[in-house]
This record gives C-alpha cells, structure tokens and sequence, in this order.
C-alpha cells in the first residue's frame, strides 16, 4: 500500500517544476490530486496524462491571490472525493530583482500578494475541512532565503520569512485539531524557472550552473528531491513532526 493510499491532496504550482514532482510522487504512493495553477495547458496535460496511467488527478485553473476562486477550487476537491487531507503551499512568483530602493510598492504587492497571500488564502479554505476530520498535513514552501539573506530579489526573500512564520504560527494554531504544518527550504534546484534564469545569464549557462553548484557542497537539486521530502512531510511518517524546518539544499546553508 502506498504512503498516501487514498489520501486526497492539493498542490498548487502544481502544474510543473517542484509541483509537478510533488504530484507525480503523491500519485505513486497512492493519493488523489488536484493540480491547482494558472498554467492550463502544462496543468491539464499532466492531470491527463497521470489519469490515463489510472491515478485520480483533476486540474484546476485558479488564481490564488482571488479568495473566490481559492474557495470554489476547494468546494470542487471536497465535493468530487468527500474530504482533503493534504494541502501543499508550492506556488509562488520570484519578481523583480532590484535593490528595496529601486522597488515599487505596486512590485512589492504583487510578490506579497502571490506568495504571502495566496498560502494564507488556500490555508484559510483548506484547513476547514481538515479540522472537521480532525486531521491534515500542510506543506509551506519557504526557501533557504527565508533562513539566510542574499543580495538579490528582497520581497522575494521577504515572502519567504513570512512564509516560515505562518507556518510556525500555524502549527501551534491547528495542533487540537489533528492538523500539522511544516515548511519546506529548497536550495537551488533545476526546474523550468532555475534553467530559464542560466539560459539567459550574461556569462553564458555553463558559467551559471558552475557557479550556482559552487554554492551547494553536494550538488545542485531535482525537483524529485524536493518532492520526497514534501512527501515525507505530508505522510503519517511524520505524524510526530509539526512546525518544522525541513532544509533541503545540497548543503548550502552549512556554510
């Protein structure tokens, strides 16, 4: 039997990168998945294509910063399998890349409003659910910028410690309920965004890369290996676990 046999779960950013791996891992340990993101075409492709390997996938086109749609993507997933046991905070938007002086405020809010507000949106709806069974996982995506600071992306960076504080916050908020929250701190890790970032490097994508796997003792990450320990997470393997910190980054932060 699988680590999450018939266990229902949300990832949003679902669609591809760290979600997409996410929800293939959850699929193959036996959970139903809605795939919630705004990329429909990547979306709808992998819900087909894991539903025709005979998983329970759905995609679901919302916009996480919009409580309306959070609510009614929700209403859907509880409506279709009767309950939700998991939910995986994973999206999340970079922007802009300057100095906190160069930044707009209209800038700032729109990071904030995808990663800050958005994990407290789908929070806020997903967790009903949970505290009416009286059980749930939830998975925060935060980063080893939420941990550490960098001289690049501040509301990013930003977003992140906001995330990891929420998550605290709310695992000691939920624990009467059955319910546990964690984060998730990925190093750098080789998705579509990460790949696009060395593609367009000004001194080439080998320089990118050798200079990011400068940074990871280890190696530079795959998706799957941030998955497996979203996994872990959000499994019964970790019913003892709850306001945590899992740091998933080749060693990054060690130094």
């Amino acid at each position: 039997m699988g680590r999450l046999q018939d266990k229902v779960a949300i990832v949003t950013g679902g669609a591809r990168g760290i979600g997409g791996a996410t929800v293939r891992r959850f699929v193959e340990e036996g959970a139903k998945v809605a795939i919630i993101d705004v990329l429909e075409d990547d979306g709808e492709a992998l819900a087909k294509e894991l539903c025709d390997g005979g998983a329970e996938a759905i995609f679901l086109k919302v916009d996480i910063t919009k409580e309306q749609e959070v609510q009614a993507a929700v209403d859907k997933v509880v409506k279709k399998w009767g309950r939700l046991d998991i939910l995986v905070n994973n999206a999340a938007i970079t922007g802009v890349n300057k100095f906190a002086h160069e930044v707009t405020v209209e800038e700032w809010d729109k990071v904030f409003d995808v990663n800050v507000k958005g994990t407290f949106l789908c929070t806020k709806y997903a967790v009903r659910p949970m505290m009416e069974q009286k059980s749930g996982a939830i998975v925060n995506f935060s980063s080893i910028y939420g941990l550490i600071g960098n001289d690049d992306i501040p509301p990013y960076h930003a977003t992140k410690g906001a995330t990891l504080m929420m998550s605290k916050t709310d695992a000691i908020c939920y624990a009467p309920y059955g319910i546990r929250v964690n984060a998730v701190h990925p190093g750098s890790t080789m998705t579509e965004i990460f790949m696009k970032c060395a593609d367009t490097y000004p001194r080439g994508k080998q320089a990118y890369l050798d200079m990011m796997k400068e940074k990871h003792p280890l190696r530079l990450g795959e998706p799957v290996d941030v998955a497996n320990c979203v996994l872990f997470l959000a499994s019964e393997e970790a019913r003892f676990v709850t306001g945590a910190s899992l740091v998933v980054d080749g060693g990054y932060t060690t130094q």
